[in-house]
């Protein structure tokens, strides 16, 4: 089924009143029409964006700026190369970006033509809802726990083996391995760890367990990671960006204009923060009835509300508050739901991704509806496809305009006619919805038409990234700025 589809013709044709189909249709369209941005719009967006990037970067309004453009350590050259000379050996790579966390084992080396070679041994493990949201020592202690058992199943415990952090939420860096926590994201609320150094939080863990050693040499963001893993691919790679369950980018900046940090010469990578964008009022005439209750329900009310009309986390829950509004206005499911329905968290959001990969038989969709206790008509299956799409279409066309202000930023930055640059993507949405990626690329390149955008897919699944990020983190002293 083409990702851009139409159901209009399918539905007229359905065994009910033509009128009463038509009208319908209509009415659905009518409500839908919100979620529908043109490009002035996106361009506006856009440029909202740029302007809260700058604030970000400027030490006179960066308290104030809801994208607050944060300093990672990871530097290059004045000529442009990222600094990422990679140590040969053994790592321990440790990544917290969400729910469920994973610990690896990775080797580095070289092959025989010097190209980098990892191998890498991983195990995931879920964070409990007790652990996100009771205090930091708990959080962290679970984590030292995780990785006692990790190194007892591989027999690795009498080692010290270097560690690198991936740690996907918003931190002011001081150093590449020493960063404060400014806020929690992503439904972690653990007390007791915002305002302080999350690597001396995990130290500390390690040190109350006392059954290994580890030396933790650098943390960084997913964003970051997902950068560097794609810069060994291709070394035009200066933009890292994920659309999961949070939606994130980070890329490098001038260092001139970096005034957090000292230093005139090269580029630093600056992860933005950006699902924070908009909490300061820069997307309020975007925001809908919907995305105001999923805020007002969520964990941290007007904060990440631009992440909030995007990610994974979300989407979900934008699609069942929809429903429920046909409903309500008798479009859907004869005007009555299920408990189920009714119920927020309901429809998740791989729901969204098997509705829209449903091949046009509707079984797909059927199904997903009955477990979730209605019993849909052929014509209810294809609202709840048109609503799908709608709120899938708005989240891509959304951080397209993010993302095509980057890189607008970074071809004014350098002065360029053009720039041909490479943004490497990770994340489930991106990855696993059908059609995201589509229209997602497609905006930003509508908005960008002075440069050439080239889109890798991460390999970060398979542990590259971590892996590499660990193993960089052993050479990353030689990148970083003197304060």
């Amino acid at each position: 089924m083409p990702c851009v589809s139409s159901h209009l013709d399918q539905m007229v044709k359905m065994p009910c009143s033509y009128n009463s189909v038509v009208d319908k249709i209509l009415m659905v369209e009518q409500i839908l029409s919100e979620f529908r941005l043109n490009k002035e719009e996106l361009k506006e967006v856009m440029k909202r964006m740029q302007r809260e990037m700058e604030r970000g970067l400027r030490l006179e309004t960066h308290e104030e700026a809801s994208v607050k453009m944060l300093p990672t350590y990871v530097c290059s050259t004045p000529e442009g190369s990222v600094c990422v000379l990679t140590e040969v050996g053994d790592f321990l790579a440790l990544d917290l970006g969400g729910t469920n966390f994973r610990v690896m084992l990775v080797k580095v080396g070289e092959d025989e033509e010097r190209s980098w070679k990892v191998e890498t041994k991983n195990q995931m493990y879920s964070i409990p809802e007790d652990a996100m949201t009771g205090t930091a020592e708990m959080l962290f202690d679970y984590i030292a726990e995780c990785m006692s058992d990790f190194l007892d199943q591989h027999h690795i415990k009498h080692k010290k083996l270097p560690l690198g952090f991936t740690f996907s939420f918003p931190v002011r860096h001081e150093d590449i391995d020493k960063g404060i926590l400014l806020n929690w994201t992503k439904g972690f609320k653990a007390s007791g760890a915002e305002g302080n150094n999350v690597v001396g939080l995990l130290r500390d863990a390690i040190k109350r367990r006392g059954d290994f050693e580890m030396d933790v040499v650098a943390m960084v963001n997913d964003t970051v990671a997902t950068m560097i893993s794609c810069y060994y691919e291709d070394r035009s790679c200066e933009v890292g960006m994920i659309v999961g369950t949070g939606c994130n980018a980070c890329y490098m900046e001038e260092m001139r204009t970096v005034e957090l940090v000292e230093g005139e010469e090269g580029r630093m990578c600056v992860n933005t923060e950006w699902g924070a964008f908009g909490d300061n009022g820069e997307l309020e005439e975007f925001r809908l009835e919907y995305d105001r209750v999923v805020d007002e329900t969520s964990i941290n009310p007007g904060h990440q509300l631009y992440e909030k009309l995007i990610s994974g986390k979300y989407m979900g829950e934008l699609v069942r508050l929809v429903l429920m509004k046909l409903v309500n206005e008798d479009l859907l499911f004869n005007g009555e739901a299920s408990e189920l329905l009714k119920t927020r968290g309901s429809f998740e959001t791989r729901y969204v991704s098997q509705v829209e990969s449903d091949t046009g038989d509707r079984k797909q969709i059927y199904n997903i509806l009955s477990s979730l206790g209605v019993l849909p008509s052929e014509l209810d299956c294809d609202i709840v496809r048109l609503v799908c799409e709608s709120v899938s279409t708005r989240s891509a066309h959304m951080c397209g305009a993010g993302l095509a202000g980057v890189i607008n930023q970074m071809r004014e930055r350098r002065s360029q006619e053009a720039l041909e640059i490479t943004v490497g993507v990770d994340g489930s949405v991106y990855k696993l919805h059908p059609c995201f990626r589509d229209r997602f690329h497609k905006i930003v390149r509508d908005l960008t038409p002075h440069c050439k955008i080239t889109f890798i897919q991460s390999e970060e699944g398979s542990g590259r990234g971590a892996a590499l990020i660990s193993a960089v983190a052993c050479k990353m002293a030689a990148c970083m700025l003197t304060q």
